[in-house]
């Protein structure tokens, strides 16, 4: 496996894998990769001759309070996981390739903003803007591919498959379900950030959604009922601060939607971290 640190090798690595009827899978990253990762990194294998990692951690979006400086960075166990998966490419670009005259220069943005406004863009309003800008210039730079997704970060997903859409990139968005921890905790990067104490609670964001999609399954359709019931389990931390329960449709995002297609997601705070997750309401499960 090769780590690639430039635009101009990368793309010239693929486009001579295209050329010889290679084809490319991608999976965008921020690095401290785990096992959840790793499955999108499975994924990608079994469907692709090329795979392709990229690794950097974006600074447009973080605001200016959020913990970019102290986001966990570890290229060379990434890589190792990386290889372990069937990745035959890292792309660790410096932020310098990404962004040559700086970030506070960078004066063309991609948004969606009729998906980016709420849960997520309510709490953190300039990050999706950031999102879609940095996965916009990497799809460009990857060219033609598919590229693979955690469905954890639904929304993120949700606004990607539609820039691709709109924008017409030649990228097939592969959506790939959420891996959890043994008590249903869904594997994110940040749940590193989380004390003893904190983790002991966090299966309670779960708790909720599971809850929920029982309640749907059992026959209520009641978006005020489903919100309820999630909020009463999340009452039941006495650390876990809730930020938002929703059940939202799944293409648009528009809350108070309940149908077969609905999506039941939570936000919470516990201490410093901030913990998102989600599940079909026809998954009380949500496990890959």
């Amino acid at each position: 496996m090769r780590i690639l640190r430039t635009i101009t090798e990368l793309r010239d690595a693929l486009d001579a894998a295209r050329a010889s009827g290679r084809a490319v899978g991608a999976v965008p990253t921020m690095g401290a990769l785990h096992a959840g990762h790793a499955s999108l990194i499975d994924r990608a294998a079994a469907g692709s001759d090329e795979v392709v990692v990229t690794v950097f951690v974006n600074p447009l979006q973080f605001a200016a309070h959020e913990d970019l400086e102290v986001y966990p960075r570890d290229l060379d166990g990434d890589a190792a996981l990386a290889a372990d998966h069937g990745a035959t490419t890292v792309f660790a670009p410096s932020e310098a390739e990404m962004y040559p005259e700086g970030r506070d220069r960078v004066l063309t943005s991609v948004a969606v903003p009729a998906l980016s406004g709420s849960l997520e863009g309510a709490a953190r309003p300039t990050h999706f803007d950031g999102v879609c800008t940095v996965v916009a210039k990497l799809f460009n730079v990857l060219g033609p591919c598919s590229a693979y997704f955690g469905e954890k970060d639904f929304q993120q997903l949700t606004i990607i498959r539609r820039m691709v859409r709109d924008l017409s990139f030649p990228v097939a968005v592969v959506a790939c379900p959420t891996v959890r921890e043994p008590d249903g905790v869904a594997m994110s990067s940040r749940n590193a950030y989380l004390s003893p104490s904190e983790r002991a609670e966090a299966p309670v964001l779960h708790r909720a959604l599971a809850a929920a999609s029982a309640a749907y399954l059992g026959g209520d359709r009641s978006a005020v009922r489903l919100r309820t019931t999630m909020t009463d389990v999340i009452a039941e931390s006495t650390i876990a601060e809730l930020e938002y329960a929703e059940v939202v449709d799944s293409v648009t995002l528009e809350p108070g939607v309940v149908t077969d297609a609905s999506r039941l997601v939570i936000a919470a705070r516990f201490g410093s971290t901030r913990l998102l997750d989600n599940v079909s309401v026809l998954d009380p499960g949500g496990n890959a």
